[in-house]
């Protein structure tokens, strides 16, 4: 893996041409621009809803203003986010795994029209960052390698055969022939993120009015707190080039190898396939279970065979390529595992499923899930993952956007213990939520059904020696259920 001489930098990349000063006054004004399009999406929405509450006197149905009010801030936000490009659009790309499990109907069956309609606005961004011009991709190529940066190719196309939320995908032939994919990432993104996420907390409000059940400050704040590692090309290069490594040759999944890599530019081998997301819109019931249980089984054998976890879990980095295989890209959001993961994870699954509550509140407080002196409604938190438990109790297992919308309408009520809000993350389990929730979006998106408890237990020999004790206590299956609030486990 090449890029530019060691502590050599080819020069900043800077949005426009010109001199240093005129520059900086683009930087300053393109920053300005940005907050002030941010700044307007809480001033239009009062806006809509003051001329909703006049349509409304005027004999307005108050049903169809609202759905009107809400369909026409989801649009301003796509639109705004859309242009901001940066973490705006990452907070879209979360957004179009997500909005198929989110119970927008939970008001009533007359928010079903809205929710596919908000949801195709939100889901759109990640495929709808405005692309760079020719020039200023040019201008990218130069700063990181230099004026003859084209006799690195033998072609290079100009329009980009990909967007990205932090940048865009060009397709080129590399000097020895092979074809490569270069990515580039936008002009000034680094000097942007932090301007764009702090307007995105003023907004996290605005943004939730149109995405019911949704903790958006948190989808905001975990936003943060990955997309710093996002930015670093040449610590994504590193990861890919690791899973490259270790799937070389392997009869599944395809990997593409880094090529060459800069500050600002990755370029890997290219790879042909089908994304994942058409699979989702139109492929059949086994093909879209086979490409759920691939998923699963990515991620869970890379924590074996690299050492990290992939936790960019959305269809836009999966291919299903000519051969059967599946290929996976963009490694900007791994991880390493956190330190005793394995042990934290066999302690916490046992109090759930063979200890008694107490068991559990002792494992969670133990590892940092719930503060000291903190009060903790365990009855309750036992009750909320319990349908989640019961997953790796069956072996025909269907997920599906309508299981998961009812667990998340379940957590999403009012409840007069907050039990979310007795707990704490500890920071290393960012990545290890991330990916978490993810997975099971993209899971719940393509309906996967079939062996998935068969498929997780392969790579996690202590919860499968869990479900067996607890399986043993309880040899009518008809009978298995995880702790339950309010009511003993069967069998004890």
């Amino acid at each position: 893996m090449a890029g530019t001489r060691s502590g050599e930098r080819l020069g900043r990349v800077i949005p426009f041409p010109g001199t240093a000063q005129a520059a900086e006054r683009s930087m300053s004004t393109n920053r300005l621009v940005r907050e002030a399009k941010l700044a307007k999406l809480p001033i239009a929405y009062v806006g809509r809803r003051m001329a909703g509450r006049g349509r409304r006197m005027l004999g307005g149905s108050a049903g169809d203003i609202e759905r009107d009010i809400q369909l026409r801030t989801a649009e301003h936000i796509f639109e705004v986010l859309g242009e901001l490009k940066g973490c705006a659009a990452k907070v879209g790309q979360m957004a179009a795994v997500y909005r198929s499990i989110l119970p927008f109907d939970a008001a009533g069956p007359e928010w079903a029209n809205l929710a596919e309609a908000v949801g195709e606005a939100m889901g759109r961004l990640q495929d709808s960052v405005p692309p760079m011009m020719p020039a200023l991709v040019h201008q990218v190529m130069t700063a990181n390698f230099g004026p003859e940066w084209r006799a690195r190719f033998r072609t290079f196309d100009d329009r980009p055969a990909a967007a990205a939320s932090l940048g865009q995908v060009h397709r080129a032939v590399w000097h020895d022939g092979r074809e490569v994919a270069v990515k580039v990432m936008y002009p000034g993104a680094r000097d942007a993120v932090e301007s764009d996420l702090n307007m995105l907390r003023s907004v996290s409000g605005i943004i939730g009015a149109v995405m019911p059940g949704a903790d958006v400050r948190a989808i905001v704040n975990t936003v943060c707190a990955i997309v710093g590692d996002e930015l670093d090309y040449r610590r994504e290069a590193a990861h890919q080039q690791v899973f490259a490594d270790c799937y070389a040759g392997n009869a599944k999944f395809s990997v593409p190898n880094v090529v060459e890599c800069a500050d600002e530019v990755l370029i890997s081998d290219w790879i042909d396939g089908v994304p994942l997301g058409d699979l989702v819109d139109s492929g059949s019931p086994d093909d879209r279970s086979r490409a759920g249980l691939a998923i699963i089984e990515f991620v869970e054998s890379g924590k074996e065979r690299c050492g990290l976890l992939y936790s960019d879990i959305h269809p836009g980095n999966f291919l299903l390529l000519p051969d059967g295989r599946m290929g996976v890209v963009d490694f900007g959001a791994c991880a390493d595992m956190p330190p005793n993961f394995r042990r934290i994870v066999f302690e916490i699954g046992d109090a759930l499923y063979n200890g008694t509550h107490e068991d559990l509140e002792n494992a969670l407080r133990t590892h940092g899930f719930v503060r000291p002196g903190q009060e903790f409604d365990v009855r309750e938190f036992a009750d909320i993952v319990a349908p989640f438990l019961d997953v790796l109790l069956r072996n025909d297992f269907d997920l599906s956007p309508e299981w998961m919308r009812e667990q998340v309408a379940e957590i999403a009520k009012i409840r007069l213990s907050n039990v979310f809000r007795q707990m704490t993350l500890p920071p290393e389990f960012t990545v290890v939520a991330r990916a978490a929730a993810t997975c099971m979006g993209v899971l719940c998106q393509l309906r996967t059904e079939g062996p998935i408890r068969e498929e997780f237990l392969t790579w996690w020999p202590e919860l499968a020696e869990v479900i067996r004790r607890y399986e043993a206590r309880n040899a009518d299956l008809r009978q298995i259920r995880p702790m339950r609030a309010g009511g003993a486990r069967p069998g004890r």
